[in-house]
């Protein structure tokens, strides 16, 4: 019989805020999934370190990377105990992260690079990595990046866009470039790869959103041609047709993110965007729920459906082979939803109670 448990590795946020001493829960989770009926298994703290905000796994599946995200940030890379990954994680080394308040990472698809954002600075580090998943000598004698790239700039939110704010990485279609999105900025920024040696070079601007929309995560059609944008700011979702040779794009079309697209009070907060299938799925907090969008053969969206989330400030999502697992940050919870016949985000199958979640993603 074919199992259908997923283990999950759990990134927190220190309920008293960045910078706050761990001790609360807050650290690096571990926990089973089973995504056929949404239950779950005991949920296990693996690692207490301080502010873990996003992980990424090695696909070998030995080596788990954590951001601090602190004022001096850093990024450590744990061992992975066994194939089962029950048992603490041990610390192979902790560097610096090139900036402050580092939240988002993305590993090259070679796994030999990677990259980290740093919002409160908004520079991009890039970390190079042996082929066993461990920082380069040359990143362990630097202490850090090996290189740290940024820029100026800011936007007409005074309150959020004083100056650059690097939010989310991604590899463009095509793998020669880099794009950073700048909440800070309206910006997607282009940077030239070279995966042979791992390296970037700033390559100039990919999109110029419109301003004052804060962009924070994005996610790239399969095709390669078309890219969704989520503005923290604006509540929107923008939709960009995307050049895969030039990598940039042109925006297309805009939605409101959310289930009016209101400037209630509070204001919603879209957080994070991903693709599953034939739709798009969109989590705004303070408004705590979760928005589908049917995607054309053109790649356009439609309003597809909304579920109400069993918990407060959705930070960060995964689809785990069609089941959506929801980080409510504030909420303390993780939150299971099943997918159904029709419009819709799916409905909600089971809660974990789970101190600060932020962020989630499979093991290798």
């Amino acid at each position: 019989m074919t199992s259908t448990r997923t283990a999950l590795w759990i990134g927190t946020y220190p309920a008293a805020g960045t910078g706050t001493p761990a001790g609360l829960g807050e650290g690096i989770w571990r926990v089973d999934l089973d995504v056929a009926s949404g239950g779950w298994g005991v949920a296990e703290l693996v690692a207490v370190t301080p502010a873990p905000s996003f992980v990424a796994v090695h696909p070998l599946g030995g080596v788990l990377y954590a951001v601090g995200e602190l004022t001096q940030g850093t990024v450590t890379a744990f061992a992975v105990p066994d194939a089962s990954a029950h048992g603490p994680l041990a610390v192979l080394d902790t560097v610096g992260s090139g900036g402050a308040d580092p939240c988002h990472l993305l590993l090259a698809a070679d796994a030999r690079t990677l990259f980290v954002a740093n919002y409160s600075s908004g520079t991009l580090g890039v970390l190079p990595l042996d082929p066993d998943g461990r920082f380069t000598a040359e990143v362990r004698a630097a202490g850090g990046p090996v290189q740290v790239l940024g820029h100026a700039g800011s936007g007409p939110d005074a309150s959020r866009q004083e100056g650059p704010h690097a939010h989310f990485v991604a590899i463009a279609p095509g793998g020669r470039f880099v794009i950073v999105v700048d909440l800070g900025t309206d910006e997607l920024r282009r940077y030239a790869w070279d995966p042979a040696t791992g390296l970037v070079s700033a390559a100039g601007i990919a999109a110029a959103l419109p301003p004052g929309m804060g962009p924070r995560h994005l996610v790239f059609a399969p095709d390669g041609r078309t890219v969704y944008v989520v503005g923290e700011l604006d509540m929107s979702v923008r939709v960009l047709a995307w050049d895969p040779v030039s990598a940039s794009g042109t925006l297309v079309q805009s939605l409101p993110a959310g289930p009016t697209g209101t400037r209630t009070a509070p204001r919603p907060l879209p957080s994070h965007v991903e693709l599953d299938g034939d739709r798009l799925l969109v989590a705004v907090r303070t408004a705590d729920v979760l928005v589908a969008y049917a995607v054309a053969a053109d790649g356009s969206l439609t309003p597809d459906g909304v579920t109400r989330l069993s918990g407060a400030w959705p930070r960060h999502f995964a689809v785990v082979a069609g089941t959506v697992v929801v980080a409510a940050q504030v909420g303390d919870v993780l939150v299971a939803l099943l997918p159904v016949d029709g419009a819709g985000p799916g409905t909600v199958a089971s809660t974990l109670a789970l101190p600060a979640p932020a962020c989630v993603v499979a093991t290798a």
